[in-house]
């Protein structure tokens, strides 16, 4: 993913009203991002932590989501539609989300179950353990990594309303 500003990352909001862009807050350690593995930037929000933010890089540009833990929360441990990691080192969570344009102004939402803290990049990339990993741990690290980047575009396409 190539480096985002701060005015990248609120303008790519395509759910959050113009009040919701400016009275957003980046996480503290921003200025830190590795770039060069991270696949989305997903962050809670420090002033209220039922809402949430993901920045999913596109062919076109970047499509930031903002999103809002679900009142009620899986009793059995889920697993993240972003990187559909088996053996997660963290909690799942319901979040969901306005769909942009009309259909959200409408109310129309949908809802996935994602990683609490947006840990879905690093734990892509975590050395697979021998009985997934075969012959070729390396290959099924790229496998993961293409795999949520395929999942991120598609999740930033319905929210846009461009994919089923």
């Amino acid at each position: 993913m190539h480096a985002l500003t701060e005015s990248e990352i609120r303008s790519s909001l395509v759910n959050a009203t113009v009040r919701e862009r400016k009275s957003l807050i980046l996480p503290p350690d921003f200025e830190e991002t590795n770039w060069e593995r991270t696949d989305f930037v997903g962050w809670r929000d420090p002033k209220q932590p039922v809402v949430g933010y993901v920045v999913i890089p596109t062919d076109v540009e970047p499509v930031g989501v903002m999103l809002r833990l679900g009142g009620r929360q899986p009793r059995k441990r889920p697993l993240c539609s972003f990187c559909e990691d088996v053996l997660l080192p963290n909690d799942v969570a319901f979040f969901s989300a306005k769909l942009a344009g009309a259909a959200g102004r409408k109310g129309d939402t949908i809802g996935t179950l994602i990683c609490s803290n947006f840990e879905c990049s690093k734990n892509v990339r975590m050395k697979p353990p021998p009985m997934l990993g075969g012959h070729d741990p390396e290959a099924v690290r790229q496998q993961r990594i293409e795999s949520l980047r395929t999942r991120l575009s598609g999740f930033a396409g319905r929210v846009l309303g461009t994919s089923a």
